[in-house]
Formats: structure tokens, C-alpha cells, sequence
């Protein structure tokens, strides 16, 4: 069962993974593969309303998209985002990343080959994910400047749009606890956490919402 304190941790956790970065026009945009169809819609809209003349959709499959996803996370992104009225000359498709570094540097590779010359990115993911995806950017691509986007959803509304709280709390716990570990392996630039933050996550991971953790809490 979920309690209102588990909701209540959940809204730190959520609130806090987010960037609230101020949209502006970059040399591309990256989407980074995951569950969430959503991370398309965002690209294509960004696309759309001119801020980026450029998308790149990159990732493998996981666990939790190898059968939503048969054909890769990146290939499904791009499907979606034709289905939504962006022009197929615009999308690059990255289809061998398995974890977010290996999004930023496949992308970032991809884009070389294809003679494109990068400036600025509007990195776009899942809403937890835009802190972890941002410090993992500015680690392995930090001579860019990096705007982290995402949909503009609330906690609530992003559970009921996936069906399933105890998997967005379980994610919601594993990308604030790569925040803490991942630094420690190079990984990404450590971030500041707020000890609200940190005590929520506690509390949660306390409540056994532990199964995206990389390694003991």
C-alpha cells in the first residue's frame, strides 16, 4: 500500500529531479529512450515550435521495454514523432544505447559522423530523469550547453498516465540514488541535494521502493 508520506516523498523526489530550465532554440535535439512514449511527443513539439531543426531518439531496450518496444526505444520514438508531423530528414536514429552515458556519447558520435555541428542540446527525457540526464551531459559533453526538457506534468499526473505508482516511485528512488553513487564512478557531476531530498529518499527507500536500485542504498 502507498501512503500520503510515500506521496509526499515522491513529490520531493519528482520536484527535485527536474531542472525547470527555460526553454530556448539549440543545434539539436536528444531524446533519450526509456518506457515513456512521451519523451517523442516532447521532441516533436520542440521541433515544431522551432527550437531545434534536429532530433536525434536514441536507445537500445531494457527490462522494461522489450516487449512494449520490441523494435528499440529509439526506432519507436521515431515512429511516434513521424505519427505526430516531423519530417523523417530530421530525425537521426541511435538504436545501441543501453544506459543514459551511452545516450550522450552514441549521440554525440552519431551527430559527428553526420557532419553536424553541435553548440547547444535540449536533452529530453522522462521528468525524474532530467537532473541524472543533465550531469551526465555536462560529465561526458561539457563543452555544449545543455537545456534539459521534459513534459510539463505534475507527480499525479504522470502515475496516471502510466498505470503503475510503484514502478514511477521505484524509478523516482533509482535516479535520485544514481545521483548519489554515479558521481563516485565518474559517471556524472555531482549535484547538490537538499536534505529534504535526501531524507525523503530515505524514508522511501525505507518503504521498499528499492527496485531500481543499482547497488544498496
Amino acid at each position: 500500500m502507498i501512503t500520503s508520506q510515500n506521496w509526499a516523498d515522491a513529490e520531493q523526489l519528482w520536484d527535485f529531479q527536474q531542472m525547470h530550465h527555460e526553454l530556448r532554440p539549440c543545434s539539436v535535439a536528444i531524446g533519450l529512450g526509456s518506457h515513456d512514449l512521451g519523451v517523442a511527443d516532447v521532441a516533436a513539439d520542440l521541433y515544431h515550435r522551432g527550437m531545434a531543426p534536429l532530433i536525434v531518439f536514441t536507445g537500445a531496450t531494457s527490462r522494461t521495454t522489450r516487449e512494449r518496444m520490441p523494435r528499440g526505444e529509439a526506432e519507436h520514438y521515431r515512429e511516434r514523432a513521424l505519427e505526430l508531423g516531423v519530417p523523417a530528414f530530421v530525425v537521426l536514429v541511435e538504436p545501441h544505447a543501453r544506459n543514459t552515458g551511452e545516450n550522450i556519447l552514441l549521440s554525440r558520435s552519431l551527430l559527428a559522423e553526420q557532419g553536424v555541428r553541435v553548440e547547444s542540446v535540449l536533452l529530453v527525457s522522462k521528468p525524474y530523469e532530467e537532473r541524472r540526464a543533465y550531469a551526465t551531459a555536462r560529465k561526458l559533453w561539457s563543452e555544449v550547453e545543455i537545456t534539459s526538457a521534459s513534459a510539463p506534468t505534475t507527480l499525479a499526473e504522470y502515475v496516471d498516465s502510466i498505470q503503475d505508482p510503484r514502478l514511477v516511485f521505484d524509478m523516482l528512488v533509482g535516479a535520485q540514488q544514481r545521483l548519489l553513487v554515479y558521481p563516485q564512478l565518474g559517471f556524472l557531476i555531482p549535484q547538490d541535494v537538499p536534505p529534504a531530498v535526501s531524507e525523503a529518499y530515505s524514508r522511501l527507500c525505507s518503504s521498499g521502493f528499492t527496485s531500481r536500485l543499482v547497488v544498496g542504498p
